[in-house]
């Protein structure tokens, strides 16, 4: 507890009412953790908790000696919260651009999102943002990492998500505690989901359960049309804010088409889908810049990292570690290594 008080007071020095939340919000998870070696050994646990919580211990022991990840003290303690998610995070964006609004943080730099502990102070937040003309996305969170600061705990809002759903968030997490580029959102993100997804295909291979893993491979495979369809649409707006010729209210109309037309090809795609419903939430409301640069965030570089760890012969401790020595290039020749393993990722294996 002598590094919070220690990070409480660094903290306060900055935006005393943003960091006086967040304080708050992370002494109450803190103060409500159970052990879940005690919750697994009482009577009283609920027996489908316990069957989750055992089978955490499985993934965080395969985490650690199958994909060489820091396991360390993390998900030996159980939270919850008693809501849906455990934070709220805003996003936002001009209204004729993709790039993102960052906000500067102690330690870790420049970020392209702000967490709330609170959805009703991350929606006010939003909307302060949103009347200075900003295209703002605020999104529930299930999980988040705290980058070493604290021992991180499972959480009610993910432990049932399913086997592999929840695999693949754990090992995503314990990501960000392997490797992590201050200030540099994409590279996290896109890194940490390929760790995600890889150990997760490893796991289900492991337990030979052909059964789920090609379950998962059919949810990866229907995500990355999504993620393509998403990313071709930022192309499309891309250019069109790009157009020095076009006035704003030029702009303003080619972009409600091209967000009509994405709404358009979303229901052709998922007319393929066997019923499959899952993006429709995100779809049901509004479409601007900040939603869309979200799944640019988790997504544009993942074949950058896929092909990385091909080049590494599949060793999760050679990738990570080839990872770490591109995490402390300067951030724009990291991208421009990003662009040129992503550019070599054949098809095949890139998803």
């Amino acid at each position: 507890m002598r590094g919070f008080a220690r990070a409480c007071a660094f903290l306060l020095i900055f935006d005393v009412g943003y960091y006086l939340q967040a304080i708050r919000g992370e002494f109450q998870i803190l103060v409500h953790r159970h052990s879940i070696e005690k919750l697994i050994a009482n009577s009283k646990t609920p027996v489908t908790l316990k069957q989750e919580l055992e089978l955490v211990r499985r993934l965080r022991r395969f985490a650690r000696t199958e994909l060489k990840l820091l396991v360390d003290g993390n998900y030996e303690k159980y939270v919850d919260v008693h809501r849906k998610y455990v934070v709220w995070d805003v996003q936002a964006a001009p209204p004729f651009s993709l790039e993102p609004k960052v906000w500067w943080y102690p330690f870790v730099g420049r970020l392209a999102y702000r967490g709330y502990f609170s959805e009703k102070r991350a929606r006010e937040y939003g909307s302060r943002l949103a009347k200075q003309g900003f295209d703002v996305y605020v999104d529930g969170v299930e999980a988040y990492s705290t980058l070493g600061w604290f021992k991180d705990p499972l959480l009610n809002t993910f432990i049932y998500d399913g086997e592999p759903e929840l695999a693949e968030l754990l090992f995503h997490e314990l990501a960000h505690k392997r490797v992590f580029a201050n200030g540099d959102t994409d590279f996290n993100e896109a890194y940490a989901t390929t760790v995600g997804r890889e150990g997760a295909r490893r796991w289900l291979r492991s337990k030979g359960e052909a059964g789920l893993a090609g379950q998962y491979e059919v949810a990866i495979a229907r995500e990355q049309q999504f993620v393509q369809l998403i990313l071709a649409t930022r192309e499309q707006l891309a250019q069109i804010y790009g157009d020095a010729h076009r006035t704003e209210d030029e702009m303003r109309r080619e972009k409600q088409r091209v967000f009509d037309d994405l709404r358009r090809q979303y229901a052709e795609l998922k007319s393929t889908w066997a019923g499959y419903s899952g993006y429709d939430d995100w779809f049901a409301h509004d479409l601007n810049n900040a939603k869309l640069n979200t799944v640019a965030n988790y997504y544009d570089d993942v074949p950058a990292f896929q092909r990385l760890l091909q080049q590494n012969g599949g060793d999760m401790q050679r990738f990570h570690t080839a990872v770490e020595r591109l995490s402390k290039e300067p951030k724009i020749r990291r991208h421009q290594q990003l662009r040129e393993l992503g550019a070599e990722c054949e098809p095949s294996f890139c998803q």
